[in-house]
């Protein structure tokens, strides 16, 4: 996969993702290696949506219904006890992941013009670890995290992330109750 990310993100794309910074120890390292996220500048994280809106529609009063919206939300813990795939993918998979659900269908269901992943897959949370693989390296990174789980995290935040057209930044966090 190419180091370039300027071909798979592009200047003015958002995202409200849900930092794990407790899982940046154990997957770190292979995520600066093959997922092109990280390299970009993105932690490690569950995506709640992606993409949002443009970066040119989101001011504040976007800022404030989103503060609204995840509000109603309750912070919650979870854990990655297990891996999973998708073609190509290694994720860690967050057990409960019906509160991350729950996040999606909220912002969808006020902003329906933004589904997730353009409305090309059914959202479906996790933490990627590597993408664009093949099964022997997936293997070996699988196998290198397992002894590490699980992995336990509180979720007081969604962040929303801004693509500068070679990086993400941190534009804003907005906290469950």
């Amino acid at each position: 996969m190419a180091d370039d990310t300027s071909e798979i993100f592009k200047a003015g794309q958002t995202a409200l993702v849900v930092p794990v910074p407790e899982a940046e120890p154990a997957v770190r390292a292979a995520r600066e290696r093959y997922d092109p996220a990280a390299r970009a500048g993105v932690p490690a994280h569950v995506t709640v949506l992606f993409p949002f809106l443009h970066a040119s529609l989101v001011d504040d009063g976007t800022c404030a219904t989103l503060d609204e919206i995840i509000g109603r939300h309750r912070s919650f813990d979870v854990r990655f006890e297990e891996c999973g795939r998708f073609p190509g993918v290694l994720y860690l998979a967050p057990a409960p992941d019906a509160p991350f659900r729950r996040l999606t269908d909220s912002i969808v269901e006020r902003w329906p013009q933004a589904p997730p992943y353009g409305g090309k897959y059914e959202p479906h949370p996790h933490l990627t670890v590597a993408q664009g693989q093949d099964e022997t390296v997936l293997d070996r990174l699988e196998a290198d995290l397992r002894p590490g789980l699980p992995i336990t995290a509180r979720v007081p935040t969604v962040d929303l992330v801004v693509h500068t057209g070679t990086e993400w930044r941190h534009r804003a966090s907005f906290a469950l109750r």
